[in-house]
């Protein structure tokens, strides 16, 4: 019996059209064509669903939502054994990691994409997408959550990251690895996670920002976040999760005025914690009321502290654990 995956696309480098030389139209390309270009199992079904087209950093959480109901809904039909998503590199990692937290679904979710054109010499849109769809359909995979397929490698979406703007491996999961590899058409599996958590989408996604520290820096981003409604703001803090000292005040009265903040590092390795005491530590900031986001990347933490805020009561520091 052959197997069926649902093959969801929404634009990026992987559906691009060349418009001049060097120049490309992101997006351009429907799932169709795109599929017509590559050499697909011959045994596997492939059910093509185009929900847009569109360049990676035009998507946003309305657009998360919207791939979202679309996997949910294809994931009804059982004789679909997986699903595959073709997506933009630039913000792949921020789509995948909130389709892991809002699906509660056993069947492999896989998100894909390409650092070049389909038309560029050495292109890895062919590779990857039927990488990605050997994954999709293998029971390996399956309580696993969503996956990251590139350049042979099998990333947790938790922890994949975008490290290079335009290699072919551009992708990585520093401090965790990769969960496999597919070599020949053939997955393996060498490590998974051993804990998956998924929430209800209840009501409108609130505005979360993201905040880099920097040496002097000021609380004066904190404020214009504050005063721009958001509920949320991710710190990107260094080391263990320290800040400027100026940024204090600021962060101070955006607690007080219910605004959730959340801490990360800066470094590709390690977790948030409280290791000293000082204006701007980890420590202090906790004592605030800060939440120490743990080895949460900002990007996840941003996504993470969104979904949270719509969908649990009270938002402390348990979630980031």
């Amino acid at each position: 019996m052959n197997k069926k995956i649902a093959l969801i696309t929404t634009g990026g480098t992987i559906a691009s059209k060349e418009i001049s030389k060097g120049l490309l139209n992101s997006g351009a390309m429907t799932g169709e064509e795109l599929a017509s270009l590559c050499q697909l199992p011959h045994d596997i079904e492939v059910k093509i669903i185009d929900v847009m087209q569109k360049p990676s950093m035009h998507i946003d959480f309305d657009s998360m939502i919207e791939i979202r109901k679309t996997i949910i809904n294809e994931l009804k039909d059982e004789s679909i054994s997986g699903v595959v998503v073709t997506h933009g590199t630039d913000s792949l990692e921020e789509t995948a990691y909130f389709l892991d937290l809002t699906i509660d679904n056993t069947k492999p979710i896989v998100v894909t994409g390409s650092q070049r054109s389909p038309q560029d010499v050495g292109t890895d849109v062919y590779s990857n997408l039927r990488n990605s769809i050997y994954v999709a359909i293998n029971s390996l995979l399956n309580n696993v959550g969503v996956v990251v397929v590139f350049n042979e490698r099998i990333y947790s979406a938790k922890y994949v990251k975008k490290v290079h703007a335009s290699n072919l491996q551009g992708f990585e999961s520093f401090g965790y690895g990769y969960l496999g590899i597919i070599d020949n058409d053939n997955v393996s599996i060498y490590q998974r996670p051993v804990y998956h958590e998924s929430y209800n989408i209840i009501n409108p996604i609130p505005r979360v920002d993201i905040i880099k520290c920097y040496s002097g820096a000021d609380g004066i981003l904190i404020d214009a976040s504050v005063k721009a409604g958001a509920k949320g703001i991710v710190l990107e803090g260094v080391g263990r999760g320290q800040v400027s000292p100026y940024m204090v005040e600021s962060i101070k009265t955006a607690i007080k005025l219910g605004v959730k903040i959340v801490i990360t590092t800066s470094a590709e390795e390690g977790k948030v914690h409280p290791a000293y005491s000082y204006l701007g530590s980890a420590h202090e900031l906790q004592q605030l009321g800060v939440i120490l986001g743990d080895d949460y990347d900002c990007k996840k933490a941003r996504i993470k502290l969104a979904i949270l805020l719509t969908s649990v009561e009270s938002v402390d520091q348990s979630y980031f654990k």
